[in-house]
């Protein structure tokens, strides 16, 4: 029974003294590779920056992410963008427990809204596109679709005065010329 201990035995022994021989051919170890003064004068110099220019891009981060939702929804024209800009400042207040709620909601296409007032898109889509087809950029099938968009709205009695002016001002436009919509296909 000890003859056959003896091949493992023997085994440890040699990691053993191995281990110890490598502890003992090992260098001194050294923190850092400065000494002295200059160890000092890195250390605080790090510190300074730890202490006044992390703190200052950690809360640029979090804003950045936190006002996204914003953008996100004035991007897609969503209806609610101010609701949403205000969920956003709330999140600020309370620690970005509310972020996750906003960037949602910024995603969210409400068919509620649309059923109430006739569109899902904000006041501010209707004024740039109005903007546009002032320009001469707006095709004849998107200017049409503004002017129904905005009858739908007028027969469901919630249109704004702004869009009111806007829907007399598209029918003072003049009718696109051929060359027009040739270069807008």
């Amino acid at each position: 029974m000890n003859r056959e201990l003896l091949p493992c035995r023997r085994r440890h022994a040699s990691l053993a003294s191995l281990g110890v021989v490598a502890l003992l051919a090992s260098a001194p170890a050294h923190a850092s590779m400065f000494s002295g003064d200059t160890l000092d004068a890195v250390a605080n110099g790090i510190a300074w920056v730890v202490l006044c220019i992390v703190p200052i891009i950690a809360i640029t981060v979090f804003w950045i992410v936190h006002v996204m939702p914003e953008k996100i929804a004035h991007k897609r024209h969503h209806p609610q963008v101010d609701a949403i800009h205000t969920l956003c400042l709330l999140s600020l207040v309370f620690g970005g427990l509310l972020w996750p709620i906003a960037w949602l909601w910024a995603y969210t296409k409400p068919t509620s809204y649309r059923l109430a007032y006739g569109t899902d898109k904000h006041e501010a889509y209707h004024l740039e596109m109005a903007d546009r087809a002032r320009a001469g950029t707006l095709s004849a099938a998107e200017l049409a679709h503004l002017r129904d968009e905005l009858d739908a709205m007028q027969r469901r009695g919630a249109l704004p005065p702004a869009l009111k002016s806007l829907r007399q001002q598209l029918d003072a436009l003049p009718p696109m010329s051929t060359q027009a919509a040739a270069a807008s296909a």
